[in-house]
């Protein structure tokens, strides 16, 4: 895909992938950045999954989610330890080679005669891309992510994941935008629910959420329209704000929980 904004929806799919993050050890902080760098473009992210450190499990994901998305982004798994297998996964789901690259050798080889730091067997390890992929630099630790047709390598640390980002502007197509809107009361979701229900069914092509809040002794609901579509989002917005008055309750505009 090159620049420019697509006709349709542009989507995507995250993988976050390691162990560390199943066991609770570590805490992901990638996704909710990427989603919404990714949603300022006008790509819509579909779905996420926290994936093991397992060949298997990895190959076959991966091989599933690219085929079903625009863009898949992974994250993690391509640093110098054993256990890192990210990038050889990615050549097994391709079904091409891996090997040290040149240029990520050239930039990592310098990046530690500057440091002074010796350019370990295991660091050489982070050098290993896939055949045909091309770099996603790293202006924090160099070593490089990369990028095979449509899916997107980075590592695992979120300051390296944001910088990684920066460098895929240019190689990303967005679609139109996604707009929301958000419309509070002080009515539990429970009585909304059937009315919401049947808006949703004559909108399809809207997403209508429902989400309580509770602040103080004060209660009620955030729903939150979402759409591509302007007029369709005031449309639906509208009708929202009717239901809540045929329900007796006063619409909000806005979500009260950021307000508060």
């Amino acid at each position: 895909m090159g620049n420019g904004a697509a006709e349709g929806p542009v989507t995507a799919c995250v993988l976050l992938i390691g162990d560390e993050l199943l066991s609770g050890r570590t805490k992901d902080a990638n996704l909710s950045y990427i989603a919404r760098y990714l949603g300022d473009m006008g790509i819509q992210v579909r779905e996420a999954r926290m994936i093991p450190d397992v060949e298997r499990v990895i190959v076959e994901t991966l091989n599933e989610v690219r085929a079903n998305y625009d863009y898949v982004f992974t994250t993690g798994g391509i640093g110098p330890t054993h256990d890192d297998i990210t990038a050889d996964c990615v050549a097994k789901a391709f079904g091409v080679p891996i090997g040290h690259h040149p240029e990520a050798m050239a930039i990592l080889t310098r990046h530690y005669e500057e440091t002074g730091n010796p350019f370990t067997e295991a660091r050489k390890r982070m050098a290993r891309i896939p055949e045909g992929a091309s770099l996603i630099p790293n202006p924090v630790s160099k070593a490089p992510g990369f990028q095979m047709e449509n899916v997107f390598v980075m590592a695992g640390i979120p300051m390296i994941v944001q910088v990684m980002m920066d460098g895929l502007a240019g190689r990303l197509k967005g679609g139109r935008k996604m707009l929301s809107a958000t419309v509070s009361c002080e009515m539990g979701e429970g009585q909304l629910a059937e009315g919401l229900g049947a808006l949703q069914a004559a909108h399809p092509d809207v997403s209508i959420g429902s989400y309580p809040f509770f602040i103080g002794k004060r209660y009620g609901t955030s729903i939150v329209i979402r759409s591509i579509d302007e007029a369709a989002l005031v449309r639906t917005q509208e009708e929202v704000r009717g239901l809540m008055r045929e329900l007796g309750a006063v619409p909000i505009e806005g979500d009260v929980r950021a307000a508060s």
